[in-house]
């Protein structure tokens, strides 16, 4: 259904409203989304050649072979084939590629009908051309204008054009991570120059201890990055932060150089303190192990001489770095005591509390 004519808006707000909502849309390329829409169309035409590609094999094959192709026409190029791609374009929840075959559905059939052969291209025909979504690669814009560094080689083939191949975006190049620049023709921090010319820039990467350099090795840092530091040489060497005086990581952890930084590990478990890995490299033993061999050696305290777990029909069973005492087998702890246990249909009449009787009677 048309719109009616358009009427003159009144001076208030709400009129203003009213007014904006009848004014007529916005040109091809313009608008807040013009990257989805060139998306949208670029989808449907790979939908459409994909749907080509499958119905390309099918035929009616009724019998009636001769009335089909008089009546019907050639499946090939029938009407019947169109629909039955057009039908599987866009997802049902695709609300904008739905909006745009509707839209534009006059366009796909002449081109189907009429246009194919003299534009096989549909992606170029419907998205660049006639609908005005897209631009061709290396391109961007409402006009198309050709990105920084050409539409050839957008960004000298360093980096990406922003709305490269879309109606928006401004042309402006994001750089791959070796380069930087306008153009992405220089190198970024950490890379040295290859090749360098009005067209062509080629960076490969410093040595890690370099934060800028002019060649490959580790004599040829302009500066050293962080955690190296020239030497007499004016070669960029590891700082060893581990061989301070005070240590950078916490009581019970130690100090792991690596090239330009360090790593805080965890002592041994025996250890209060330690230099290195391992229970040889304590400052100090933890409570329950004691020095054997030069190493932080657990204490076994259930073989000592005195005894440490001193309950009746109780045992004691070592762990590292102390020990537990637990009832004896057949017996439970109850109230503090270890007591017998006692199976379903038995009694036990012996209290391990209860103290010898003066006397006993045979029975």
């Amino acid at each position: 259904m048309k719109p009616g004519p358009r009427r003159g808006c009144a001076p208030v707000a709400a009129a203003l409203v009213l007014c904006a909502a009848l004014l007529p849309p916005p040109a091809r390329g313009a608008g807040p989304r013009p990257r989805q829409a060139c998306a949208t169309c670029r989808g449907i035409a790979d939908r459409f050649n994909q749907g080509l590609a499958d119905t390309a094999k099918k035929n009616f094959g009724g019998g009636n072979t001769a009335w089909e192709e008089k009546t019907l026409s050639k499946y090939e190029s029938s009407e019947i084939r169109l629909v039955e791609i057009i039908e599987n374009l866009c997802d049902s929840s695709n609300f904008e590629c739905n909006n745009m075959v509707e839209e534009h559905e006059e366009h796909i059939e002449n081109w189907w009908f009429k246009l194919k052969k003299k534009y096989p291209d549909l992606f170029k025909w419907f998205c660049i051309e006639t609908t005005e979504v897209c631009c061709p690669a290396g391109t961007y814009g409402p006009d198309c204008l050709a990105c920084r560094g050409g539409s050839e080689r957008p960004c000298h083939g360093n980096g990406h054009c922003d709305g490269d191949g879309t109606r928006g975006g401004d042309g402006s190049c994001s750089c791959n991570r070796e380069y930087t620049g306008e153009f992405c023709l220089d190198c970024a921090d950490g890379y040295y120059s290859i090749l360098k010319n009005d067209t062509h820039s080629v960076c490969a990467a410093c040595h890690d201890a370099c934060k800028t350099c002019t060649g490959s090795t580790d004599e040829d840092c302009k500066d050293c990055k962080e955690g190296w530091i020239k030497n007499e040489e004016e070669t960029c060497v590891d700082v060893d932060e581990c061989a301070v005086e005070a240590s950078p990581c916490k009581d019970d952890q130690y100090c792991l150089n690596t090239n330009g930084s360090f790593i805080c590990k965890a002592c041994d478990a025996s250890c209060v303190g330690c230099t290195g890995e391992g229970s040889g490299k304590c400052k100090n033993c933890l409570s329950g192990y004691t020095i054997e061999d030069e190493k932080c050696t657990d204490i076994d305290e259930c073989n000592l001489g005195e005894k440490v777990c001193v309950r009746e029909n109780e045992d004691c069973i070592n762990t590292p770095g102390s020990y537990t005492c637990v009832c004896s087998e057949s017996f439970e702890e109850k109230d503090g005591i270890c007591v017998q246990t006692v199976k379903a249909g038995e009694e036990v009449e012996t209290l391990v509390t209860a103290p010898p009787s003066a006397g006993h009677e045979d029975l």
